[in-house]
């Protein structure tokens, strides 16, 4: 397929820069917002039968006037039909300090962590043109963070020396409290990053990390409806993908089978094989929540449609045409024009159904991006 097939205009207002929430004025005038993250909205799609559901229904099944939300999912699941979450961390990446001497204000973005012992750490920085190797960065914290620029990766990328001398632990802790969510250039362009993005930008279910940006679907997961699909008899099975800004990198190229995804490191243990073999087996449902749990779990299905232990890397890119080898259902957002993750939901729901949904969603307000709101796709 071809990049301009997914081409489609997106007015700004129907880019979410904030999680679902609610807004109340407070008797000084400033403004409190409530936030509930499984309140955002639901549009289900049948790929068998072709159907699109946008709202909900009254005792008779006939349409209401009101849109699902996303708790509604529970409705089309039963009893021993398995979830397959991304249970990434996230951690603040984003950082600002100072050049030596000019005092320019440098972005730093953090994204991984090269060597525990000389404090080494891969990064991009912004102004990328400003920085050479030898420049010295500092940072305004409680204790002296200061870091030397001793390569250059890429046209962004540094590989930074941090020049702090204490135990990793407390180096961590000192590092990260320099730093705020790393949301997406497209919210942080026009809002400020808030101390509550580094909640709200993180699963309830985090647990290894290694993130720098959030698998955006699990965000709609609240602990109370994770409490709810637990009573329903619903299985968790956790694999993990340390996402990374891949998934945000303009594609540059017409031909998509000529476009090269960054690798992303990912791990499947045994417990999680086989809590999602066993329901395959079983013939429940094996839903995949998210594009990166998607990828990760295409990547190590076997030729016998189940899933294997796998520890290492993926750079799959997933578009139409694509035959999914093990989930039978998939979760995620409405996302920009252009995104590897609309092309991978394309692929999962049928290009033309997917093109349908997403010109429903832009005719009826819906929200898009990694706070915005979700696509349910059913083999139905």
């Amino acid at each position: 397929m071809k990049l301009s097939q997914f081409k489609f205009k997106l007015p700004e207002e129907q880019v979410a820069l904030y999680p679902p929430h609610r807004v109340f004025k407070n008797e000084d005038g400033t403004v409190e917002r409530v936030y509930s993250r499984d309140q955002c909205r639901l549009m289900v799609l049948h790929r068998k039968s072709q159907q699109l559901e946008l709202f909900k229904k009254d005792d008779s099944g006939n349409d209401t006037e009101e849109f699902m939300t996303f708790r509604d999912l529970v409705n089309y699941f039963d009893e021993g039909d398995t979830f397959i979450f991304n249970d990434t961390l996230v951690f603040p990446a984003r950082l600002y300090g100072t050049k030596e001497k000019t005092d320019a204000k440098i972005e730093v973005f953090l994204l991984r962590e090269l060597n525990e012992e000389l404090r080494l750490w891969d990064v991009l920085v912004e102004p990328a043109r400003k920085i050479r190797i030898g420049n010295k960065l500092f940072f305004d914290g409680e204790g002296p963070m200061v870091a030397e620029v001793i390569d250059n990766t890429t046209s962004r990328g540094r590989t930074l020396r941090f020049l702090y001398d204490c135990p990793h632990d407390e180096f961590k802790r000192e590092l990260y409290s320099l730093g705020e969510a790393p949301l997406p250039r497209y919210i942080v362009s026009r809002r400020k990053a808030e101390p509550e993005d580094m909640e709200n930008f993180q699963t309830v279910f985090a647990k290894n990390e290694g993130a720098v940006t959030a698998p955006s679907t699990g965000l709609h997961f609240s602990k109370q409806l994770m409490k709810i699909m637990e009573i329903r008899g619903f299985n968790f099975a956790y694999v993990t993908v340390h996402c990374g800004l891949g998934a945000f990198d303009p594609i540059e190229v017409e031909d998509l089978t000529k476009h090269k995804m960054n690798s992303e490191q990912m791990h499947i243990g045994a417990e999680a094989c086989q809590i999602v073999n066993d329901a395959k087996s079983a013939g429940h449902n094996v839903c995949a929540v998210g594009i990166s749990t998607a990828r990760a779990t295409e990547t190590a299905v076997g030729t016998d449609g189940l899933l294997k232990e796998y520890e290492g890397w993926t750079n799959k890119f997933i578009f139409p045409p694509y035959d999914f080898g093990l989930a039978n259902s998939l979760i995620t957002n409405f996302y920009h024009p252009e995104s590897t993750m609309m092309m991978a939901t394309a692929a999962f729901g049928g290009y033309d159904l997917v093109c349908e949904a997403y010109a429903q969603a832009l005719k009826h307000g819906y929200k898009f991006g990694c706070y915005g709101d979700a696509l349910l796709l059913l083999d139905d």
